[in-house]
């Protein structure tokens, strides 16, 4: 998936314009990049448009993940991005939807497996049967 299509479905799913998308996607990419570790932001990285690689800031000396809950990591990327929370938590879900279709194989499932039981709300919405946009 390219960059511009990456943008454009955020844009759908999340109702904001196309400069808002970009905005929130790189809040939830560069709190991502900081909630898993850094192998799995480098695995996930190379699959991604090389403007999201920048976002994600892949680095192997930052191994460790940091330690954050759902509503924390929600609270960062609203933070970023300059929204309320429950625009932040739509972004998010748009956001793991898009990534979940830009991936190949199983990496999606690899980086859900990082995150703990508590952002099932975000993550199993983006997995769910009909997730993806219908094109027509």
């Amino acid at each position: 998936m390219n960059y511009d299509t990456f943008v454009d479905q955020v844009c759908q799913r999340t109702g904001a314009s196309s400069e808002r998308s970009v905005e929130l996607t790189r809040a939830v990419l560069e709190t991502l990049a900081e909630r898993l570790t850094g192998g799995e932001v480098l695995d996930l990285a190379v699959q991604l448009p090389q403007p999201l690689q920048l976002v994600l800031k892949p680095s192997p000396s930052i191994e460790q993940a940091e330690r954050m809950g759902a509503a924390e990591f929600v609270a960062r990327v609203a933070l970023r991005a300059g929204v309320d929370e429950p625009a932040a938590r739509d972004a998010v879900r748009a956001v793991f939807t898009t990534l979940r279709e830009a991936i190949t194989g199983g990496e999606f499932d690899d980086v859900a497996t990082q995150l703990p039981r508590d952002y099932r709300g975000l993550v199993e919405q983006s997995m769910a049967p009909g997730a993806t946009l219908r094109r027509g």
